[in-house]
């Protein structure tokens, strides 16, 4: 089912995340047919069916090019929970891009955050993948984020430490700071696919749709942008 609302951002309700994983294949797929070159992909569990369409289609990437959200400072792209190592388990050893690029984590932040905005510069992105934090992130752009920022590195919330302690060992693990797309690099995609999947999304997901355009709720700029779709379950869409 596919609706919008005032602010025009394309809202399809699916059954489950493996149906908005199809969902969102289908969507890179007809942007691949008209010309998308540059892809901005996300991590974390919501994009993961999508990235399994991907794998298992016959699409060809060996010409595109992939640019990162962000990546946790201070550990290395070898690392098991490193995002650079999570991209080449989930896509890039069976699907390579012509160039992969995603934020070095073990490099100093007065290099590394202008290196990446020239990497944008030079990439502007065709379609950008989002997942959505329950807090309303996106990338890692916690509330109060300026919506005017570029690549930067960010303290993260003990929120998103506490959702992801799931993939260390310990809370205690969880590095405490990323370097991340900032909101303005996000907005200058030119479409967004933002999926989001379960109850404890609903309420950013009502508050990015339907709330105020505020830094409170960094996923609100979407509102702003001229080609958003929101990919969304049942539960997800629940307060819509």
């Amino acid at each position: 089912m596919t609706s919008t609302n005032p602010s025009n951002i394309k809202i399809e309700i699916v059954k489950n995340k493996d149906k908005g994983g199809e969902a969102a294949y289908n969507h890179i797929k007809k942007e691949i047919e008209k010309g998308a070159d540059v892809f901005g992909l996300a991590t974390g569990s919501t994009p993961e069916p999508l990235y399994k369409e991907i794998r298992k289609s016959d699409l060809d990437f060996s010409d595109k090019v992939a640019v990162n959200l962000d990546e946790y400072i201070g550990i290395g792209k070898d690392h098991p929970q490193s995002y650079a190592f999570f991209m080449k388990e989930q896509l890039f050893a069976e699907k390579p891009f012509k160039e992969t690029h995603i934020p070095d984590g073990l490099a100093p932040e007065e290099t590394e955050v202008d290196r990446y905005n020239t990497i944008l510069d030079e990439n502007p992105v065709d379609v950008q993948i989002l997942g959505i934090g329950t807090n309303a992130h996106i990338g890692f752009n916690e509330p109060g984020t300026s919506f005017e920022t570029k690549t930067h590195k960010v303290m993260l919330t003990d929120d998103t430490i506490e959702a992801n302690k799931r993939y260390f060992d310990s809370k205690d693990e969880v590095p405490k700071h990323s370097y991340s797309m900032g909101i303005a690099s996000i907005m200058a995609a030119k479409k967004i696919i933002l999926m989001a999947y379960g109850e404890n999304k609903a309420e950013a997901i009502s508050k990015t749709v339907n709330g105020p355009v505020t830094e409170e709720v960094p996923a609100s700029i979407l509102q702003k942008h001229p080609d958003v779709t929101l990919i969304v379950d049942e539960a997800a869409a629940s307060l819509l």
